[in-house]
């Protein structure tokens, strides 16, 4: 009947044999006939004639059965009772007894005695009796194990359903939720009393409830059912979570996949709901929602960039071709913006750049789209445009916007802007054309003084593509054979001698002719070309100085301007020495000419390059002083030698006193204060040339003295240098 395994059988039956049994007993020749009876069915008897043995036996091992007479010597079977329930032992009694009486067996069987037995017995009653004590006491115990078992394995998968980071639910055949994991409260703000029993729709955005009610409804379990379904669930009254997430709105956006559940699968109708694993996926929204932002709009200004507005600008072309409505596109450009970019720092371009942007979304209509193309270009879709009056309204609000100055720290700066305007369908009848023409048309701005608005018109592309063939040429006019040289003269007053020369470029196109470097050397800065120019103009002016030198006029000082882009290239003081040591040339025979802006366009990387020429013996002067950077803080320090005056203040000087020319005078001074030279450019008259000596400005030059000369005719100056000064009317010197 009963397998050897001590535990249970591989049905999971708990076994007696081989148990362990205390006899409590205090006549010995009894007890042993007990032990040796119940060894027959495999038992260990153990035996004890007191209760004080018994009870210290017990204290130390662990028995499946104890049999207790209620005679002992010591004390009462009672009391061993006692002692067994106060030391919480769990293995059963079965009293066997001499004391019939039935107060002794209530009293027993009161205290939790398995059995009361009577003496004398039938020795196979016994072993039924302790065989059945034995076999429940077993079956308890087991069952405790498994109960165990199941708890640990309930509280494992409490813990890991709780502790999922998704939101896991069973519904019923009604779509009522009987179970949800505690991720319902962190994420939605619902607790288990508030949604047990609740209808799925309870929580489900009202317009969402059409898509999420056939995944709720799901009733497949193969791979059919239906998986990451996406829609949006309600949160608790916006309620925040303390330690967990801070709700900003009033639903989280969750992907869902459910299967059904059947209480026999093979069984259709036996249909019992549906559970379901459920993701929060908003912070992964609101980062494709940010990134997606971040792809269509400005970094800077929060404006849409040019991918939104080409596609606003396709969809408003589809509107019109169906509405048979006219729109407008605008092309701002800010004027003098390469100044400012080249004197204010980069921190306050960019703030002047946000302030731009904020005053012309103040000039918006409802529905009007503003977008920065990039750098300081900004475009305009005005839909729904009335007459050409609409645009114009807009175009006058914009530059008006722009009058007054704008604070960057403690400067204060001006600027305006260039607009081209075109119109659909009449300029172009998809997005590319509207922009290009809008952009023709604000060039055309540009070259006409700028601070305007244009609309497009066929004529211009005229213009524009001759500026665009004027880059290609350019291009190719690089290798130098159509780039020649000129010279004007810088004079000495005191010497009557010619004491430089200025190196200035020409352009002899093969088509146009001569190219003026008005028109030539802003597009060449503009497309980066400049120090390519740079590379050829250089090393020809100290080919020409050096024939110069060996000629004689080894005193001859050579003045070369260099645009910003040179300077900040890594080679520049590399490029000076190397130009000069291969034609035999020493630093101090180069003036390097350079404006205030490219000083301030990289101030450190200015200085140090600056510095090094200075180093060197080259000389630094300033072009053009005063028509830029307010500020005469870099006069002290940074390295230069000379300031030369703009021609713009020299041909403000009217009279032949030196209080005619108030501005000249003060920059005189100032050089003079700061130890620096002066050379004055576009000197023309004797009214120019009288003041600017009494101002103590004896270095010049100009039409006055000679034009710029090509090579020849600056040789042949040098060698009549007299005849300078009989063309300016000065008296030669003995």
């Amino acid at each position: 009947m009963f397998a050897e395994n001590f535990y249970t059988d591989e049905a999971g039956i708990p076994q007696v044999r081989g148990a362990r049994i205390l006899l409590i007993d205090d006549e010995p020749r009894l007890s042993e006939s007990v032990r040796q009876l119940f060894a027959l069915k495999g038992y260990v008897g153990q035996l004890c004639t007191s209760g004080s043995e018994a009870i210290a036996v017990l204290k130390q091992e662990r028995f499946d059965l104890v049999l207790l007479d209620l005679m002992l010597p010591d004390m009462t079977g009672h009391e061993v009772l006692d002692q067994i329930i106060a030391m919480g032992i769990a293995t059963p009694v079965i009293v066997v007894s001499g004391d019939s009486t039935i107060d002794a067996a209530i009293t027993a069987l009161r205290k939790g005695v398995y059995n009361f037995i009577r003496k004398p017995y039938e020795p196979e009653e016994l072993l039924k009796t302790a065989e059945n004590a034995i076999y429940k006491h077993r079956l308890e115990q087991a069952n405790r194990v498994i109960q165990g078992k199941l708890e640990h394995s309930r509280n494992i998968y409490k813990y890991l359903v709780d502790s999922s980071p998704d939101l896991i639910y069973t519904l019923d055949e009604e779509g009522l939720f009987n179970f949800v994991n505690q991720r319902f409260e962190d994420v939605l703000g619902f607790t288990n009393d508030e949604l047990i029993g609740k209808h799925y729709t309870t929580i489900v955005h009202e317009e969402d409830i059409e898509r999420a009610k056939y995944i709720f409804n799901e009733r497949r379990m193969d791979n059919r059912s239906r998986q990451n379904v996406e829609f949006r669930m309600k949160c608790k009254n916006d309620i925040v979570r303390e330690g967990y997430k801070s709700f900003d709105s009033s639903f989280v956006t969750i992907v869902l996949k459910a299967r059904g559940l059947y209480g026999k699968p093979e069984l259709a109708d036996s249909f019992q709901g549906s559970y379901g694993v459920a993701r929060d996926i908003s912070d992964r929204k609101k980062t494709e929602e940010a990134i997606n932002y971040q792809a269509c709009h400005d970094p800077l200004t929060d404006l849409p960039n040019r991918l939104l507005f080409k596609d606003r600008l396709g969809l408003a072309i589809n509107q019109s071709e169906r509405h048979g409505e006219q729109f407008a596109v605008m092309f701002v450009d800010l004027d003098r913006f390469k100044w400012v970019n080249d004197t204010l720092g980069h921190m306050q371009v960019d703030e002047l750049l946000q302030l731009v942007a904020a005053r012309l979304k103040n000039c918006l209509r409802k529905g009007d789209t503003l977008a920065r193309m990039g750098g300081d270009e900004f475009t305009l879709l005005l839909p729904d445009v009335k007459s050409k009056e609409d645009a114009v309204s807009t175009a006058n609000k914009i530059l008006k916007s722009l009058v007054g100055s704008f604070q960057l720290g403690q400067r204060e700066v001006f600027i305006s802007a260039s607009i081209g305007v075109s119109l659909y369908p009449e300029h172009g009848d998809n997005s590319d054309m509207l922009i290009k023409a809008a952009d023709i048309a604000m060039y055309h701005v540009k070259w006409e003084g700028k601070n305007g608005y244009m609309f497009y018109n066929q004529e211009m592309n005229a213009v524009f593509h001759r500026k665009l063939s004027m880059e290609s040429d350019l291009r190719r006019a690089l290798d130098g054979s159509q780039f020649i040289l000129h010279y004007q003269p810088q004079i000495d007053l005191n010497s009557q001698s010619i004491i430089g020369m200025e190196v200035l470029i020409r352009w002899i196109h093969p088509d146009l002719g001569l190219v003026s470097p008005l028109e030539f050397i802003p597009l060449a800065e503009e497309t980066g070309l400049i120090t390519k120019i740079t590379d050829w103009v250089f090393p020809e002016a100290c080919r020409q100085f050096s024939l110069w030198h060996k000629m004689g006029f080894d005193k001859l000082r050579m003045s070369v301007n260099f645009s910003p882009q040179d300077i900040e290239r890594e080679d520049f003081v590399a490029k000076i020495d190397q130009g000069l040591r291969e034609h035999g040339l020493s630093n101090d025979v180069l003036d390097v000419e350079i404006t205030e802006s490219t000083l301030m366009r990289d101030l450190e990387n200015s200085i140090s390059k600056l510095r090094d020429l200075r180093a060197a013996g080259t000389t630094v002067a300033v072009d053009d002083f005063g028509t830029g950077y307010s500020s005469l803080g870099y006069l002290k320090s940074f390295p230069i030698n000379t300031i030369k005056i703009d021609k713009s203040f020299i041909h403000d000087i009217h009279g032949s006193a030196a209080d005619d020319a108030p501005l000249v005078s003060a920059i005189v001074a100032i050089a003079k204060g700061f130890k620096l030279n002066v050379i004055a450019e576009g000197v023309e008259t004797a009214e120019h040339l009288s003041v600017l000596a009494a101002l103590g400005c004896t270095i010049m030059q100009g039409f006055l003295f000679s034009r710029p000369l090509n090579a020849q005719q600056a040789t042949e100056a040098l060698q009549n240098q007299h005849k300078l000064f009989q063309l300016a009317e000065l008296p030669l010197k003995s």
